[in-house]
């Protein structure tokens, strides 16, 4: 199983928690998490399917490599982390 954590900030929109689920990819942790609590899942995801321009997800604390698939490999034990990223300067 792996760790899906979320940046408290998200909880000023909508409830979130720490959870573990299975999944062989990024995308397949967060789609069973987006049945467990669909709300969530258009303030990580646009419209099309693409991780937000202003989220990023972490993959053992390393952003993933495929915003648009999500096809990170995820194994056992593995953490992510939902996050929102700043912008500006």
């Amino acid at each position: 199983m792996a760790t899906l954590s979320f940046t408290p900030n998200l909880l000023r929109h909508v409830h979130v928690s720490t959870v573990e689920l299975y999944g062989g990819t990024v995308c397949e942790v967060l789609e069973q998490y987006f049945q467990i609590n669909p709300q969530v899942r258009s303030y990580v995801l646009d419209d099309q399917g693409a991780v937000r321009k202003h989220v990023a997800i972490f993959l053992n604390q390393e952003m993933i490599r495929d915003r648009v698939g999500l096809s990170d490999v995820v194994r056992e034990n593995d953490d992510i982390f939902v996050a929102q990223a700043l912008s500006g300067g």
